[in-house]
């Protein structure tokens, strides 16, 4: 069977604007290739309510896990809970199992349980909790839909708190070529390998060193031997121009 397939959701003017670097996708995208679990599309849209509902539903209709970070938090434009709750058509409310972990959370640091900080118990009817280890707020899930906090130490805890539940298939198998020649004259060779290992995928990236031309040849695949064989196939096409990078 064929690995399941993801999509990140990125939510947050701060990232758009270029105020806030995003490293949550860089993080998801490598726990998924160790996992099996094959993700096709990631989307960076702002804080707009229309915009959020409609990316979540176009998302959990075409893969089979969608990941959304950032906008769960106790201010004002943190929404995205409630467009999450509007793409699947339910009520959204402050949640009793929420409440007594912020409860508890607050309690335990002498800080007080307001009204902003409860905005963060609030829940769509129907989703399951996704325990937060680190601030104590927790995340959900809805459906297909995980929904996760942008702060990166956070958002990296709630993915191994619900990769276990995720499945998976077989992990992807990476290998890097570097080839000291401009893409121009790799073009022809590399398609060639490409119709050859059609269960590989073959990328190419362009660098410029020294005033030279090269491209690192990015091969991946489940099958560890058709990736290897590929590999050898990319090695003797270019032979000393190519080497391990």
């Amino acid at each position: 069977m064929p690995n399941p397939t993801a999509a990140m959701l990125v939510i947050g003017d701060e990232i758009l604007s270029g105020r806030t670097r995003d490293a949550n996708l860089h993080h998801l995208a490598g726990v998924f290739a160790a996992a099996g679990i094959t993700l096709k599309e990631s989307r960076v849209i702002s804080d707009d309510p229309a915009a959020i509902v409609a990316a979540v539903n176009t998302l959990r209709t075409a893969h089979d896990i969608v990941i959304t970070s950032g906008g769960i938090g106790p201010t004002h434009d943190d929404i995205t809970a409630d467009c999450v709750a509007a793409a699947f058509g339910v009520p959204i409310d402050v949640r009793e199992d929420a409440r007594a972990i912020l409860q508890a959370r607050y309690d335990e640091m002498g800080t007080e349980l307001n009204a902003a900080r409860l905005r963060m118990a609030r829940i769509p009817d129907t989703a399951e909790l996704i325990a937060n280890p680190v601030s104590g707020a927790p995340g959900f899930r809805i459906g297909n839909v995980y929904v996760m906090a942008g702060v990166p130490s956070v958002f990296q805890a709630m993915v191994a708190q619900v990769l276990p539940d995720l499945g998976g298939g077989a992990p992807l198998i990476s290998q890097t070529i570097r080839v000291d020649l401009p893409e121009g004259d790799i073009a022809g060779p590399l398609g060639q390998i490409a119709t050859e290992f059609p269960s590989v995928s073959l990328g190419s990236y362009p660098f410029q060193e020294n005033m030279a031309y090269g491209a690192n040849i990015v091969l991946r695949g489940a099958d560890g031997d058709q990736v290897d064989l590929a590999a050898v196939a990319v090695a003797r096409a270019f032979g000393p121009k190519a080497r391990d990078a």
